[in-house]
């Protein structure tokens, strides 16, 4: 007899309990396998940006549009929408998005629970207009104050099976098979210090999902932290700090090829 599963209030809601439920698990790995380089690349940006921490030292007025937005973020109060636009400004600065890739807010992404339609929001996601495809997904922790952002792993998690959906459902439109199997690039925001995750979807587990079944199989999620000077004031310190900032964007230009850069 299948081991079905109660459904959540809605997708963006996901939590630990549904990962555990759905034998989905979070893994942290080291940075460096993370990514699979032996040293993170060297920052190929003008050198004002990882040089100057306050934005009226910058000479270029993207440079200080970015690190305005980086110092609204910074601001507990401003929410996570201030997050977001930092997000969004950081993409259009690192060559994230460029034409065809454009910088999506808000976006709310069909997922199939336990037989019924649900939505997954991701906060800020990158899409491939050309292919109509979701190329990475970032979800903001909105409870920077409780510790661990662990529930807006979970909603990554969400929002990258319902990508996946949403893939094969274009995929279907246009004649072409579905994918088996895929890995969607993914970051949690909290503040404005990324983690980085790479997350299988399948369809198997994407069946189970839709009709609320335990999978035998396990999906693993993995993670990987930059590797700033102060990891326990990372959460406080995220990318003020020039030595933080340089170690982060490096890990930002190693993550372009896992995204599709």
């Amino acid at each position: 007899m299948a081991n079905f599963i109660r459904p959540t209030k809605s997708g963006s809601d996901w939590t630990l309990n549904d990962l555990d439920s759905y034998h989905i698990s979070l893994d942290q790995v080291d940075t460096l396998l993370f990514f699979g380089l032996q040293e993170l690349p060297q920052l190929a940006v003008d050198p004002e940006l990882p040089a100057n921490a306050d934005a009226d030292a910058m000479q270029q007025d993207s440079h200080a549009e970015l690190i305005t937005y980086l110092d609204f973020a910074m601001i507990t109060e401003k929410g996570e929408t201030a997050v977001g636009d930092f997000v969004v400004e950081l993409f259009k600065t690192w060559g994230y998005v460029h034409r065809e890739r454009v910088a999506r807010t808000r976006v709310d992404l069909s997922l199939l629970i336990c037989g019924e339609n649900r939505y997954a929001k991701a906060d800020v996601c990158i899409v491939d207009r050309s292919q109509n495809d979701i190329l990475l997904l970032v979800q903001v922790d909105k409870r920077l104050e409780h510790g661990e952002p662990v529930n807006a792993r979970a909603q990554l998690v969400a929002a990258a099976a319902a990508a996946f959906n949403e893939k094969n459902a274009q995929r279907e439109v246009v004649g072409l098979p579905p994918v088996e199997e895929t890995v969607i690039p993914g970051i949690v925001m909290v503040g404005t210090s990324p983690v980085f995750f790479k997350i299988s979807v399948t369809r198997t587990l994407s069946a189970h999902i839709c009709h609320g079944t335990y999978p035998p199989e396990e999906t693993r999620v993995t993670y990987g932290y930059p590797p700033v000077p102060r990891p326990a004031r990372r959460r406080s310190e995220g990318m003020k700090p020039l030595d933080n900032r340089r170690e982060i964007l490096k890990c930002y230009e190693a993550f372009r090829v896992i995204a599709g850069i």
